[in-house]
């Protein structure tokens, strides 16, 4: 044992200094001056606002992605203190005392600098040479649009990261797998490529797209290993398992971790909740939960209840009643039943309350012990204040002409008798035995007489005239017409009456619920509600100045004005290096020729390159131009309104393919050696007209200095840029 320590313990390490040199020049590029300007530039106006609310732990719903990278920005402000009190209304309002600037843009800043180091690292294990590797990166440390967009609290950064670090990880475990299988390391990277994948796709839903790619490049890759004979059944069965393991399962957990984590942080209503059901609102602290904490569960015969419409778009709204009649004849001289109307009104209000009553007693009270309904049973509704009963009939509606109009009826002592009886309908009972159940139960009202069924259709802009006070009509709708989320009601207030007068109840009515049953919704229940809610929400997309087309960003026809000073002029903008863009364009269209060429004469049994040559320059393409392509591509099918920053990705990928397509050309076609040492100057020339478009905009990239107005028409390359220039 005393042997051991005679000779000192010596540790090696291997240190590659052009990955610490390239980390170090992307931090000071992307980190310096990060506080400037002390202003909102741009989309920090519109996370910010989310920032806030994670600050206050009031719950919101942002329709454009999933919560991870709102949460990565909103870390940012914790660490620095933040307390969530900004408004965000103004682009270039100047941020008070309280707002850590640099804290808030630290992480997008610190993802778009480890980007330099990771594109580098992704050639060589795409096994190209060290140079080659280091032009990748040195092409990203001088993209302009990428500094810009990673120096400010904006998601494009963090994505690229994540995407960058997903092929990086795969292609580290792919290398491996030849030599060491199922190794510490190898395992290693195989679920680092799963995390990466969740986290990018938990930023935004772009990051979608290089996961498919690369869960269908571990697919071919696994295709071929079935081929191999050297394997058995039994290895073939594990590697299967462990990718399903680290490249879904995995993927698919951590993506639910960062709804719980949102969710868990949220706890709070406010605003955004609206939009949600009445479950969900009475989930969250305050607001709705603050009416309905403690209300009776089960629905009973002489409940008093409100009715929401599960739809809730493009408003909330619960089923009401007023003294009013619909007119005798409408605008377009049909005919009306005159009995009271029923409408969807968005409001909370008391003549919002309806008593169920059973059909076969007079009473509307609560019995002692409650008789509950179930799913199946035939109830009626009587209008809370009036007394009048939930009614409809053989009449036109006044907007719906093709569907029943729905009242309170009153009784004219003329041939049109009250037709008022209605089998409750539990939508996602578990069983026909289902006790109906306050907020929980999703219901359909079926009319007896001509089963149609209780909707309203205001939410395809059918509100009524002056004389129902502009308030969404509501219909009977015959179920052969198909099933409609505007058929769904649920009950959001609920209490037991007690009161078997009139004016008593009145009383009733009017004052607050306090009753002694509280529900909580599960953590998958509020997940996939709040899921389609992302889905399926869509915010009206306008116009906006800086709005392009996916054609305009290929030769960047575009940009962006992200922040401009009232008094100097200084400026920052969205714009890309010149020379890099058009390079990946030529880069792109030279692969795709060659490519082709080389298949043509492979079909022909002529080989150009050897057959590893051939074998890397397939797998290369497979990254960086179906990287391209999957990034870029779908945003041909969209309807939204797109910006030039939502190209970044995949331009990202065009530039690691431009030292792919370069060392091929040196390698294969340069030949003699004369060739060759023209080459290397025409690419040292290339080069340095790449650092000289970075230095002449970085003045609109990081934004100071500040130029003169003839200096920024000088900018002006393209007449359809958008330079701002100060009237003198």
């Amino acid at each position: 044992m005393l042997g051991l320590l005679k000779n000192p313990l010596v540790v090696t390490a291997e240190i590659n200094m052009n990955l610490v040199a390239l980390t170090a020049i992307g931090l000071i590029s992307r980190l310096w001056g990060l506080s400037y300007p002390r202003a909102v530039v741009f989309d920090e106006v519109y996370y910010g606002q989310f920032v806030s609310l994670y600050m206050k732990r009031i719950f919101f719903v942002d329709d454009s992605g999933p919560p991870f990278g709102h949460m990565l920005l909103a870390l940012g402000g914790y660490l620095g203190g933040f307390d969530g009190n900004f408004l965000w209304n103004r682009i270039g309002a100047e941020y008070s005392m309280n707002v850590p600037v640099w804290s808030l843009r630290l992480l997008p800043a610190l993802a778009g600098a480890l980007c330099v180091p990771l594109a580098y690292q992704i050639l060589v294990e795409l096994q190209f040479s060290h140079c080659a590797a280091l032009g990748a990166a040195l092409l990203i440390l001088l993209e302009n649009s990428l500094i810009t967009q990673s120096r400010f609290m904006l998601l494009e950064s963090i994505l690229i990261f994540f995407i960058l670090l997903a092929v990086l990880s795969y292609l580290k475990f792919y290398n491996l797998q030849r030599h060491s299988s199922f190794s510490g390391s190898w395992w290693f990277w195989l679920l680092l490529t799963g995390v990466a994948c969740s986290c990018a796709v938990g930023v935004k839903y772009m990051g979608l797209f290089t996961y498919m790619l690369l869960l269908s490049i571990a697919g071919l890759h696994f295709w071929h290993m079935i081929g191999d004979q050297n394997l058995s059944n039994v290895s073939l069965m594990c590697h299967f398992l462990a990718r399903g393991l680290a490249l879904i399962v995995i993927p698919a957990a951590m993506y639910l971790s960062f709804f719980y984590v949102h969710l868990t942080l949220l706890y709070r209503s406010g605003p955004h909740d609206q939009i949600m059901t009445s479950a969900f609102q009475a989930s969250l602290e305050g607001g709705l939960a603050r009416i309905t904490q403690g209300q009776p569960l089960e629905v009973a015969y002489g409940s008093q209840i409100t009715l929401r419409n599960v739809l809730g778009k493009p408003m909330q709204c619960w089923l009401h009643s007023h003294t009013n009649t619909y007119p005798i004849r409408y605008e377009n001289g049909r005919g009306s039943s005159h009995q009271q109307q029923v409408t969807c009104y968005p409001f909370k209000d008391v003549n919002n309350w309806w008593i169920v009553k059973d059909p076969g007693m007079q009473q509307l009270v609560v019995s002692n012990p409650p008789r509950p309904v179930r799913h199946g049973h035939i109830v009626q509704l009587v209008h809370g204040i009036t007394t009048r009963y939930l009614n409809t009939h053989d009449v036109a509606a006044p907007l719906s002409p093709h569907s029943q109009e729905v009242s309170c009826y009153i009784d004219y002592n003329i041939s049109m008798p009250a037709q008022n009886l209605w089998r409750v309908e539990i939508v996602n009972r578990e069983s026909d035995t289902d006790v109906w159940k306050t907020i929980l139960s999703e219901v359909r009202f079926v009319h007896m007489n001509t089963s149609a069924v209780l909707k309203a259709s205001g939410f395809i802009g059918a509100s009524l005239p002056e004389w129902g006070y502009r308030q969404l009509e509501v219909v009977g709708e015959k179920l052969s017409k198909g099933y409609h989320q505007s058929m769904v009601w649920n009950v959001e207030e609920h209490r037991y009456g007690k009161s078997q007068e009139q004016k008593e109840r009145e009383v009733e009515l009017h004052s607050p619920t306090q009753m002694d049953i509280s529900k909580n919704l599960s953590f998958m229940a509020k997940f996939t509600e709040l899921q389609w809610k992302i889905l399926t929400l869509k915010n009206e997309d306008t116009e906006h100045k800086y709005s392009s087309s996916a054609l305009d960003w290929i030769t960047m026809d575009t940009n962006i004005a992200y922040w401009f000073h009232p008094t100097s002029g200084a400026q920052i903008h969205l714009l890309g290096n010149v020379v890099t863009w058009a390079s990946a364009n030529i880069a792109a269209l030279v692969y795709v020729c060659l490519s082709l060429w080389y298949l043509i004469r492979r079909r022909r049994k002529i080989y150009d390159i050897p057959e590893d040559a051939w074998q890397l320059w397939v797998s290369a393409g497979g990254i960086c131009v179906g990287g391209w392509a999957v990034n870029y591509l779908p945003f041909f099918l969209m309807e939204k309104t797109l910006f030039l920053y939502h190209y970044l990705p995949a331009l990202t990928f065009q530039i690691l393919l431009i030292p792919i397509v370069l060392q091929h050309l040196g390698n294969h076609l340069c030949r003699s050696l004369l060739l060759k040492s023209m080459f290397s100057g025409l690419v040292v020339a290339w080069f340095s007209s790449v650092y000289l478009v970075y230095r002449t905009f970085s003045p609109v990239t990081y934004g100071e200095p500040s130029l003169s107005v003839t200096e920024l028409k000088d900018l002006r390359w393209k007449d359809s840029w958008n330079i701002l220039i100060q009237k003198q």
